[in-house]
């Protein structure tokens, strides 16, 4: 859309006498160059498949009498081509000094920095202070549009005759493969994909009348689709290869591989199962049933006569059971990926929250398991 709408978008001109531009498009985009005319005799579009020679001379010139009002400015456009030179000759009426700027300027750019500063010498070819009788001249090393302005600072109106001597630089048209008088609805110049494409707008010099030698026309582009529908195509699919990607990435700087680890399944017990024993199916840790029966097997026998308190010995192995935390709960939770389990499950979240290492070997916590009992 920049390359259509911009870049290769349409254009209307202004073009006065002796005007002769090139008009050069890259074929891999553009497809054809289309120029409009207001119906005036005149101008004339013409295709060369090779750039045509720089080298006709023309000398004309044009006249103006104009009364420029206080805080106004007055402007004439030209395009000029490399190693033609402008020559404008004033004469101011005016009894004293006054605050009159002449400016030649490349661009519209350079004409709209010198409008809102006009006291300063900006990037203007040339600025002077005129009053009297005087003339200017400037030579053209780039092929450009060239503005002559006249501005009034003074608090009145100001009278001034401007002569502006052109010796212009045109293209040789005698070689053309193409022309094109714009008297026609559209002239347009095809062009290949492969090989020079050029276009020279050009326009007859002045007819005596000078403030009448001027013409409108409209520069367009013709889009080449196949270009831009391949082209689209291919940046879509470079878009969804980048995403893809940047989050292959992502994933991988959020979960590092474990190269000498295995995590165990979330529904794998930390102790193995016994044969026959049905009394944990389901469960992530031994159950407390399974627990009670192995603590009447251990205190079978004569703990009495051995001098052993039961009391005691029971209260150890429910403080075994506990958080090493708190004291207060049941383990009932386990860390991963080293598989401890040593604190409740409210205990296990706070440390893996806080300081995400495992109270027993100091490893990385990545996640908290709870552990249910049936």
């Amino acid at each position: 859309m920049t390359l259509i709408l911009g870049f290769y978008g349409s254009v209307n001109l202004v073009v006065g006498p002796n005007y002769s531009r090139l008009v050069h498009a890259n074929s891999f985009f553009v497809q054809e160059i289309k120029v409009n005319g207001d119906k005036k005799p005149g101008p004339m579009l013409y295709g060369f498949s090779e750039q045509p020679p720089l080298d006709i001379r023309r000398s004309w010139n044009q006249t103006h009498h104009v009364l420029v009002p206080s805080n106004h400015h007055q402007e004439w456009m030209f395009w000029l081509n490399k190693g033609s030179v402008l020559s404008v000759s004033y004469n101011v009426k005016a009894d004293d000094f006054s605050q009159l700027i002449l400016i030649i300027a490349e661009g519209k750019m350079g004409l709209n920095e010198w409008i809102e500063d006009p006291t300063y010498p900006n990037i203007s070819l040339s600025w002077n202070s005129v009053h009297g009788n005087g003339t200017i001249e400037q030579k053209v090393d780039k092929n450009s549009e060239y503005y002559v302005a006249v501005g009034n600072l003074n608090p009145h109106s100001m009278e001034v005759y401007l002569n502006f001597k052109m010796n212009s630089v045109l293209y040789d048209t005698t070689e053309a493969n193409y022309k094109c008088p714009l008297q026609q609805d559209l002239c347009g110049v095809k062009l290949f994909l492969l090989g020079g494409n050029y276009a020279i707008l050009t326009t007859p010099g002045p007819t005596g009348s000078t403030d009448k030698d001027e013409w409108y026309v409209k520069l367009s582009y013709g889009p080449r689709w196949l270009t831009y529908v391949v082209g689209s195509g291919g940046l879509i699919l470079l878009i969804l290869l980048m995403q893809k990607l940047f989050i292959k990435l992502r994933l991988i700087s959020e979960e590092p591989e474990l190269q000498s680890e295995e995590l165990p399944p979330e529904r794998t017990p930390l102790i193995p199962q016994k044969d026959g024993d049905d009394s944990s199916c389901g469960s992530s840790y031994v159950s407390l049933s399974q627990g009670e029966e192995d603590d009447e097997r251990f205190f079978s026998g004569s703990p009495r006569a051995e001098g052993t308190d039961i009391n005691s010995q029971n209260s150890e192995i429910y403080q075994r059971r506990l958080c090493a935390i708190c004291f207060d709960d049941p383990r009932d939770s386990f860390f991963l990926p080293c598989g401890h389990c040593a604190a409740c499950f409210t205990c296990g979240m706070r440390i893996a929250e806080e300081s995400s290492l495992c109270p027993i070997c100091r490893k990385k916590i990545r996640r908290v398991r709870k552990i249910f009992t049936v």
